[in-house]
């Protein structure tokens, strides 16, 4: 039998895993698009 304390510990772990890897993909696209549009904004000024 999984104790009461064990099964609380087990759904934080899982929440924040879940919550850190929304967080990391928002992150991820964020940093991605501002690149993007730097590189867009760079290129532009060559033409």
């Amino acid at each position: 039998m999984i104790s009461e304390q064990f099964k609380i510990i087990l759904i934080i772990i899982i929440s924040v895993s879940i919550f850190g890897l929304i967080v990391f993909v928002f992150v991820k696209n964020y940093i991605k698009n501002k690149i993007n549009y730097y590189l867009n904004q760079k290129n532009n000024k060559k033409l």
